[in-house]
C-alpha cells in the first residue's frame, strides 16, 4: 500500500511534465515555422536545374575570349589588344540594354523570356563559331550581350517563384552556384577545348549545349507571369539615397579589374607561363575568387562597408605589386590570386549596398549594377586594348590601379551609399546572399577532382609547346 501511494503522484507527475514539454513543442513550432518540413515538386526540382545550368552557360559565353584570346586573335589575323574588343562590345550591350529591357519585359512571362535569352546564347554562339572575320565575330558578341543583358534579370526571380518562400535563399544559391560554376569550370574546359582542339570547336559546343537546353526550359520549366512594371526612380533620386555612389564605385572597380582581367592569358604568358597551360591557371584564379564569394557572404552584413573597403585595398595593393614580381611566374599567379580573391567579394558587396540603398525595387537595382559593372568592363578592356599598344602588356596593373584607387575613393566618401552597418530592409534577405555565396564552398571541395579532369583532358592531346613569347 505504502509502494502504491508513492508511486500515484510519480505518474501524475510525468504525466504533467509530457503534456508541458508538448505544450512548448506546439509554441515553439508555431514561432519557428521553419522547423516544418517542406517538399518541393518535380517541376520546382527539374525548374531550379533548368536555371542553375543556363546560368553556368551564360557566363561561359560571356568569359569565353579572355581564355581564348590567343587562339581567336591568330586565326582571325588581329592583335590580341584588338580581339579584346570582342569584351567590350559584349558588355556595352549589356550596359545600355540591362535597365531598359528589364522594365520593357517585366509584364512578360518570365518563361518566354528565360527561352528567348537561351536562343539569344545560341545565336551569339553559332554566329561566332562560323565567323569568317573579326567583325562577324563582333556582331556575334552583341547578340549574346543583348540576351545577357536581360538573363541575370530573369534568373533569380524566376527561382524565388517556383519554390516556397521558405526555400527562396537554397534556390538562388543553387541558380548562382551556376554562374560560379561557369567561371571555375565552363571557362578553363572551353579554354582547354579551344587551345588542343580548336577555339570554333569550343565555341561550337557551346552553342548546342545553349540550344539543348532552350528546348528542355520550353519544355519543363515552369510557368511564371510577369508583373507590374517596376519603379524605376530618377539619376536625382538615386543620388539622394546613395544608390548612384554604388553605381559609379562599382563601374570603376569593373574597370580596374578587366583592365588587366581581359588579357590575364597574354599577360600571365609574357611572365613565363606556357602558352598551353592559360587554361589551368584561369582555373586556380577561378577557384580564388571562389573563395572571395564565400568571404563576402560571411561579412556582408557584418560589416559590409569595412570589408568591401578592405577588399578594394587588397586589389589595388595588388596591382601595385604586379609589375614588381612580373619576371616570376610564381609570384605572379600569387599576386594575381589574391587581386582575383579580393574581387571575389566585390559583387556580392555592391549588390546588397545598391539594394539596400532603396529609391528603386530590388530588380532594377540590379539592372543598374549590372549595366554599371559592363560598363566597366567595356571600358576596361578598351583601356587595356590602348595601354598594350602604347606601352605594352606591362603596363596594365598601372592603369587598373589607378581606376581602382578611383572606386576606393569613392566608397570611403559616400557613406550614405556604404554605410557602417547594413540597413534592414523588407525587399532584402541577406540570409539568402549568405546563403549564396555560402553555397559555393562546394565548389571549392570539388576541386581536386576538377584540376584532375582538366589535367586528364590536356594530357590526353600531344601538343608540342610553343616558344615562350619575347619580351618588349
Amino acid at each position: 500500500m505504502s509502494t502504491s501511494t508513492q508511486s500515484t503522484p510519480t505518474v501524475h507527475a510525468n504525466d504533467e511534465h509530457a503534456n508541458v514539454e508538448h505544450a512548448s513543442h506546439e509554441r515553439t513550432r508555431a514561432a519557428h515555422p521553419h522547423t516544418q518540413p517542406v517538399t518541393l515538386t518535380t517541376n520546382s526540382v527539374v525548374g531550379i536545374a533548368v536555371l542553375g545550368l543556363a546560368t553556368f552557360f551564360a557566363i561561359t559565353t560571356e568569359l569565353m575570349p579572355v581564355g581564348l584570346l590567343g587562339p581567336m586573335s591568330t586565326d582571325l589575323g588581329v592583335s590580341d589588344s584588338t580581339m579584346g574588343i570582342v569584351v567590350t562590345v559584349y558588355a556595352a550591350a549589356v550596359a545600355l540594354l540591362a535597365l531598359p529591357l528589364t522594365a520593357a519585359t517585366a509584364r512578360m512571362p518570365r518563361k518566354t523570356v528565360l527561352v528567348a535569352t537561351l536562343v539569344g546564347y545560341t545565336v551569339s554562339n553559332l554566329v561566332i563559331a562560323l565567323a569568317p572575320s573579326f567583325a562577324v565575330v563582333c556582331v556575334g558578341r552583341v547578340v549574346g550581350g543583348v540576351a545577357h543583358a536581360l538573363f541575370f534579370s530573369v534568373a533569380s526571380a524566376y527561382a524565388t517563384r517556383i519554390v516556397p518562400p521558405r526555400l527562396a535563399g537554397r534556390a538562388i544559391a543553387f541558380v548562382y552556384s551556376g554562374s560560379s560554376l561557369g567561371f571555375v569550370i565552363g571557362v578553363p574546359v572551353a579554354t582547354s577545348v579551344g587551345e588542343h582542339l580548336g577555339w570554333r570547336l569550343a565555341v561550337g559546343a557551346v552553342a548546342a549545349c545553349a540550344a539543348a537546353l532552350a528546348v528542355v526550359a520550353l519544355a519543363f520549366l515552369p510557368s511564371v507571369r510577369g508583373t507590374s512594371s517596376p519603379h524605376v526612380g530618377s539619376p536625382r533620386a538615386w543620388a539622394r539615397t546613395g544608390l548612384l555612389s554604388v553605381v559609379v564605385a562599382d563601374l570603376l572597380l569593373f574597370a580596374g579589374h578587366y583592365v588587366v582581367y581581359t588579357y590575364i592569358g597574354p599577360y600571365a604568358i609574357d611572365a613565363g607561363l606556357g602558352s598551353d597551360m592559360v587554361s589551368g591557371a584561369l582555373l586556380v584564379l577561378g577557384a580564388t575568387g571562389v573563395v572571395g564569394l564565400w568571404v563576402a557572404g560571411v561579412f556582408v552584413d557584418r560589416a559590409p562597408r569595412q570589408t568591401l573597403i578592405a577588399a578594394v585595398v587588397v586589389m589595388a595593393a595588388a596591382f601595385v605589386a604586379l609589375p614588381v614580381v612580373h619576371g616570376s611566374l610564381g609570384g605572379t599567379m600569387v599576386v594575381a590570386g589574391v587581386w582575383i580573391a579580393a574581387n571575389g567579394t566585390t559583387g556580392t558587396l555592391f549588390m546588397a549596398a545598391a539594394i539596400r540603398a532603396g529609391g528603386v525595387g530590388p530588380e532594377i537595382a540590379g539592372a543598374l549594377v549590372n549595366a554599371a559593372s559592363n560598363i566597366g568592363i567595356a571600358g576596361g578592356a578598351f583601356v587595356g586594348s590602348q595601354v598594350i599598344g602604347l606601352s605594352g602588356l606591362q603596363a596594365l596593373p598601372v592603369a587598373a590601379g589607378v581606376l581602382v584607387v578611383g572606386s576606393l575613393a569613392v566608397v570611403v566618401a559616400a557613406r550614405r551609399g556604404f554605410p557602417v552597418l547594413g540597413h534592414d530592409r523588407a525587399m532584402l534577405s541577406t540570409t539568402s546572399i549568405e546563403a549564396i555565396t555560402s553555397s559555393l564552398a562546394v565548389v571549392t571541395t570539388s576541386m581536386p577532382a576538377i584540376t584532375r579532369g582538366i589535367q586528364t583532358l590536356t594530357g590526353s592531346v600531344a601538343v608540342p609547346r610553343k616558344p615562350r613569347r619575347a619580351r618588349g
